[in-house]
């Protein structure tokens, strides 16, 4: 319901920008920030009138952040909304948004009545995904009587796709202790409806029209609810009606196609689409949003003729060719689906399409054509040699064709053999093969070429520290590492592991909680729970122990530390794995 609803809001939303209607924003909107500033009425002392105009002079040079701090001063000090309005109105034009911020809350404690503070102070919290903050500014200016907007802030919250919980509180209580307001009521309803109770969202709107004058918001909101709930005869209705109040209103051509595509009548859907793309024949977007308005309800054959048009464009949007594909794959078309995919290029969603076709390669047990495809395409696209070679390694390996993953990387070592990346990728298969001599060989070779590298010094430390006796020098490299990256997870527990071998078991458990506190996976669990043994905190041993079992199907390294230490844990074939694979030293685990 939430992930449809989602689509339905941001359907709606794209035509409403269509129609030219605009989102609240923090951007200026005069190029003088002082043009609509109100006059200073009040006296000053020669302090003040010399710290205003300072403020003055600044914001005609352009100083913007002195000329905020300097009205902001002068506001604090008489008590002055009219100084702290200049105040947020110069802070509008620097990048500073806690002093944006802070002028904006001066002006609305000094101007408690004035609508603007509130509304600004509502964005600024939305720039900074702050929603519950800014739904509280905005349920303060409903309080006041202005325009809080609170649907659109619902549906900018699910566009986002930040959870809703902390929003259902405060807004049920203001809807409900104002049960004829339409915009907290509509609110309302949509956060229900997105919580799974479209039921109950059905029944707050029947109750706003029963209570208020009903608006063409009101009835797409209604219609919108009721095709998420499966009531297309309801949906198909209050789109009628909300078309009647506004047959300008493009959303409800939406609405009613929607209507007509989840009940099986494309006929129908494609008359109401047309009429949409007479009004808008140029936006790309909107037609990328109605072929997947139609993939969505199983419907590829109409998604596909609006689709079509856009190749004959200089720019064909990457998301035409993307959708082409996945129409062409759905049908068993895969030739057709990698000339689609292959069309993408460098840019938005190109890692994405090569990774959409290797996979569809793999599933489909082509594996030739695969390794083909990689080759290929990494000639075309040199740069992303490295990427096309790696999603191709983790295709084959999934599929269990670890040869031809070998051949395939030692294909890209010969196109680029000096590549640090795909030379690490190789260290990394090697330690999985048993071949440590040439791993260590590798990663010494690329921390001889680049000492900063934080990832191939922790892995050649950690590495050293768990297959040889030479710990001290895996010491001083994972130390190194620490400096260039000093809250790495991987970095810290490969400290702590180290310091633990060389038998400093507190100063071990420094580093490994941490790592723990920020990265709870299985192997630094096991490092954890050993030192915590060690130490005598053996009940806490227990409980970091559990919680890996408990976190993951697969658990080597726990399995390894209960076989040592069996007062740990149940130690029964069901809790220990087959076979013990070593995670990637790169992540110093």
């Amino acid at each position: 319901m939430a992930k449809r609803l989602l689509y339905a809001a941001g359907c709606a939303a794209l035509l409403t920008g269509c129609q030219g209607m605009s989102a609240d924003s923090t951007a200026p909107p005069h190029p003088d920030p002082m043009r609509n500033a109100p006059p200073i009425t009040r006296g000053f002392d020669a302090q003040g009138l010399s710290d205003v105009m300072l403020a003055e002079m600044a914001g005609q040079r352009g100083d913007f952040r002195r000329a905020a701090l300097g009205y902001q001063g002068a506001a604090r000090r008489y008590r002055s909304a009219a100084l702290a309005e200049r105040a947020t109105l110069a802070a509008r034009y620097t990048e500073d948004t806690d002093l944006l911020s802070s002028t904006a809350d001066l002006w609305q404690t000094l101007a408690p009545e004035d609508d603007a503070p509130e509304a600004l102070l509502s964005g600024i919290a939305i720039d900074r995904g702050e929603w519950a903050l800014a739904l509280r500014h905005r349920l303060e200016l409903s309080r006041q009587g202005g325009d809080g907007q609170l649907l659109a802030l619902v549906d900018l919250a699910l566009e986002s796709g930040v959870a809703l919980g902390e929003l259902v509180p405060p807004l049920r209580a203001y809807a409900d202790a104002h049960p004829a307001d339409l915009d907290p009521g509509l609110a309302m309803a949509r956060l229900e409806a997105v919580g799974g109770d479209p039921t109950a969202a059905l029944a707050r709107i029947d109750r706003l029209s029963a209570m208020t004058l009903a608006t063409a918001e009101l009835w797409l909101v209604q219609s919108q609810i009721a095709l998420e709930a499966g009531n297309t005869g309801l949906a198909e209705s209050a789109a009628r009606r909300g078309l009647a109040l506004a047959p300008g209103d493009s959303r409800f051509f939406l609405a009613l196609a929607q209507s007509a595509i989840s009940r099986g009548d494309i006929p129908a859907a494609e008359g109401q689409i047309d009429r949409l793309l007479q009004r808008y024949p140029d936006n790309p977007t909107l037609r990328l949003a109605l072929a997947r308005l139609y993939l969505q309800f199983d419907a590829p054959a109409p998604a596909q003729r609006l689709l079509l048009p856009l190749l004959d464009r200089d720019n064909t949007p990457p998301g035409a060719y993307l959708l082409l594909a996945s129409i062409a794959e759905q049908r068993g078309e895969t030739d057709n689906a990698l000339l689609y995919y292959r069309q993408v290029p460098p840019g938005p969603g190109f890692n994405e399409s090569r990774a959409l076709a290797i996979r569809m390669l793999a599933r489909d047990a082509r594996y030739a054509a695969l390794q083909e495809f990689v080759r290929v395409e990494s000639l075309r696209h040199a740069r992303h040699r490295t990427t096309l070679t790696q999603l191709g390694i983790e295709a084959l390996d999934s599929a269990g064709q670890m040869a031809a993953a070998d051949a395939l990387l030692s294909d890209a070592l010969t196109q680029a053999p000096d590549d640090n990346d795909l030379l690490y990728t190789r260290a990394m298969r090697d330690y999985a093969q048993g071949n440590l001599a040439r791993m260590l060989e590798t990663l010494e070779t690329l921390v001889d070429r680049d000492p900063n590298d934080a990832a191939a010094l922790n892995a050649l430390g950690y590495t050293l520290a768990t297959e040889t006796d030479r710990l001290d020098e895996a010491l001083s490299l994972v130390e190194r590492a620490a400096a260039i990256e000093p809250d790495s997870p991987a970095i810290l527990d490969s400290l702590g592991w180290i310091h633990f071998k060389l038998g400093d078991s507190q100063l071990a458990l420094d580093y490994l909680q941490r790592a723990y506190a920020a990265v709870p996976d299985q192997e630094i669990a096991a490092h954890y729970a050993e030192t915590l043994l060690t130490l005598g905190q053996t009940e806490k041993a227990k409980r970091v122990v559990n919680a890996a079992l408990s976190s993951s199907e697969t658990h080597p390294d726990i399995d390894d530390l209960l076989r040592r230490h069996p007062e740990l844990g149940l130690t029964t074939s069901s809790s220990i794995s087959t076979g013990r694979t070593h995670a990637d030293a790169a992540n110093g685990q």
